[in-house]
């Protein structure tokens, strides 16, 4: 069984362009908390990876949750590049997307004969860092199972990090303590601030490309960083992250390799990069077929070049966010989308010549009520007659760090009759497709929580991670969101909100 497994992963690095190998004297296993196909489509992700390998003496070898954990009871857990188990490493530096991939974390651990929590490891296990995507809005839910968390942009901080790796354990430690960024449970007295990095470390862009992942074979870059806007709900408003970062076209061209024929521009505002049609028209002159991360109703509306020439590179589907279901909702959100722009959207798709038009939509916001669902279902009807429509339907979740804080979270009840009122309004004139109101209740305690919020995820997941069990841990420990809780010692202070991509 191990051979095979192990097999597993070789073929997956054959089929790899771009993966890198080193002998280094600080060796550091990068793990992703979910499955490869997630983790290497994960752009912060593979840019921390590059950015370990260009420091003078440390090497990245990657690590993921298996595809069948199951499969792996009894077998170390290695990482790909030497198959080495991870507890043979000095660190071990996970990325934590959100809130739920928490559990990601406890497997790898588990599988690795590493101790879940912080206060039970000694100095003869690796040092387990965790940073990532959900340091933007609350980690705190992870400081009983971290040594270290890296709060924001790590393309500077990993530098420090692999610097103070060649030190004794405690003295490794307390180097970090002092540095900005970077927090010691246990050790420092209050959260940092989210570090930016320079703008010199920009662009942020894959350094392997693969056909097993997410976006298939597809080479990824962001032409700016941050966003302008200021919707109330997104961690990456403009108050928060100090706006947008832009990179100019010509050194987005230049990072792309020659041989790359799909090409992904992420960000959390591509389309309001003010080059970004002549970005696209130089891609597709070339013959690549183009992906972009966000786009914006009111961008597409002045800009319809933009959307013909994402047609023309080959995409089917042109999708794009209505957020609140009315008028009023989206306005509430300071949602810069109306309904007339999601029509004409609608009508430049079918021009271009795409196959559907694909909405995202948020439920279950404060003030929403069952008119704003029939409002959303009239304004389908007319884009339905344009073309064909889809909506990707999701609970909202209130996230720190951003002006709807402490939002109450809409019961799973509710939640879930909303969307069966939804989907019956939507009969015959768009699919539905909604995520999980239990599972979006979950990621809000989390959300919302403190480090009892993480112990309840552990207690959940070792009950087997059904709901219930989740239900019956938040419960017994007593877990309450932050916006009805007091902070008992008076000291948690949260970060500011800095940009992407993070360890």
């Amino acid at each position: 069984m191990r051979w095979a497994l192990r097999e597993q992963i070789r073929a997956r690095l054959a089929e790899e362009q771009g993966t890198l190998y080193k002998q280094a004297a600080t060796r550091i296993a990068l793990c992703y908390p979910s499955p490869y196909a997630v983790g290497m489509s994960s752009l912060g992700f593979q840019t921390i990876y590059r950015e370990i390998h260009s420091h003078r003496d440390a090497a990245a070898e990657r690590a993921f949750l298996p595809d069948d954990v199951a499969e792996w009871r009894g077998v170390p857990l290695c990482s790909y590049e030497t198959q080495t188990p991870l507890s043979d490493f000095a660190c071990l530096a996970f990325s934590v997307s959100y809130e739920l991939e928490i559990t990601g974390l406890f497997e790898m651990l588990e599988l690795s004969g590493i101790p879940l929590l912080r206060s039970e490891r000694s100095e003869r296990h690796p040092l387990v860092v965790c940073g990532g995507p959900l340091t933007f809005s609350n980690a705190v839910p992870l400081a009983p199972f971290a040594d270290v968390v890296v709060m924001g942009e790590a393309e500077d901080l990993i530098h420090q990090l692999c610097d103070a790796l060649t030190l004794p354990r405690q003295e490794t430690l307390a180097r970090l303590s002092q540095y900005p960024g970077f927090y010691l449970p246990g050790l420092s007295d209050k959260w940092p601030d989210v570090i930016k990095a320079g703008d010199d470390r920009l662009p942020a862009r894959s350094q392997i490309i693969t056909p097993h992942t997410e976006l298939r074979s597809m080479f990824l870059i962001e032409p700016e960083r941050g966003c302008s806007r200021g919707c109330t709900y997104c961690v990456m408003r403009r108050t928060t992250n100090g706006g947008m970062r832009t990179v100019p076209p010509e050194r987005v061209l230049e990072l792309i390799p020659a041989d790359a024929r799909r090409v992904g521009l992420v960000g959390a505002a591509v389309t309001d990069h003010p080059r970004i049609v002549e970005l696209v028209r130089a891609l597709v002159d070339d013959g690549r077929e183009v992906g972009i991360s966000s786009l914006r109703a009111d961008r597409l509306c002045a800009r319809p070049e933009l959307v013909s020439l994402l047609a023309e590179s080959g995409a089917r589907t042109l999708t794009t966010a209505a957020d609140g279901a009315s008028e009023r909702l989206r306005a509430a959100l300071d949602r810069k989308t109306t309904a007339a722009q999601l029509l004409r959207t609608a009508e430049l798709a079918r021009a271009a010549g795409f196959a559907r038009l694909k909405l995202y939509l948020m439920v279950g916001l404060p003030g929403e009520e069952d008119r704003d669902l029939d409002e959303l279902a009239q304004l389908a009807g007319e884009i339905s007659r344009i073309i064909p429509l889809s909506f990707g339907v999701a609970q909202f979740v209130a996230k720190r760090n951003t002006p709807m804080d402490g939002s109450p979270f809409t019961p799973v009840e509710e939640a879930e009759r909303r969307i069966a009122y939804l989907r019956m309004l939507l009969r015959g004139r768009a699919e539905i497709r909604p995520t999980s109101p239990r599972w979006a209740s979950v990621e809000y305690m989390l959300a919302q929580g403190g480090e009892d919020a993480g112990l309840a995820a552990l207690d959940a997941w070792r009950a087997g991670g059904s709901f219930a069990s989740w239900k019956r841990a938040f419960r017994e420990r007593g877990v309450k969101s932050f916006g009805a809780r007091r902070v008992q010692d008076g000291r948690l202070r949260l970060p500011h909100l800095a940009h992407w991509p993070t360890l």
